[in-house]
């Protein structure tokens, strides 16, 4: 019988960075193995130019994703729910205290200079990785 996959929610206030670069990177780095996407509380119009950048300076193109709203729905078909950084958002809309999830406690890309959103989503690429491995059984980046 064939495992079936896991399904992740990476969720951010307004699905425009953090969580698109994680879907990216799982949808990537997990295929065939999870299920990704990315939802927000408070969606914006359109993703950070920044982390398009970002994303393209690393061979992704961001041309398809958009800020999606996160609906009941796709939270009651997640195995698993990653938050972004509820922490650091300030507009009260964390989805957090609403649903479990674990937060990533990621800093926000919003306004940053590019060299600060490399970094961010090379931490945002390692966290991926790890629960990539962690999902199908596999051996963590940092162990």
């Amino acid at each position: 019988m064939a495992k079936k996959t896991k399904k992740v929610i990476f969720v951010c206030v307004h699905n425009s960075g953090r969580s698109q670069m994680a879907e990216a990177f799982a949808k990537r780095l997990g295929a065939g193995k999870i299920e990704a996407q990315s939802a927000g509380t408070l969606p914006a119009e359109d993703l950070n130019p920044t982390v398009v950048e970002a994303m393209r300076e690393i061979g992704y193109d961001m041309s398809g994703h958009y800020p999606k709203l996160l609906t009941l729905e796709m939270v009651e078909s997640a195995d698993r729910i990653v938050t972004m950084g509820c922490g650091v958002d300030t507009e009260g809309l964390c989805p957090a205290s609403l649903i479990p999830t674990e937060d990533w406690g990621l800093e926000d890309p919003k306004g940053q200079p590019i060299e600060k959103v490399r970094l961010i989503r090379d931490e945002i690429k390692s966290k991926v990785e790890n629960l990539i491995a962690e999902i199908t059984g596999g051996c963590r980046k940092d162990d």
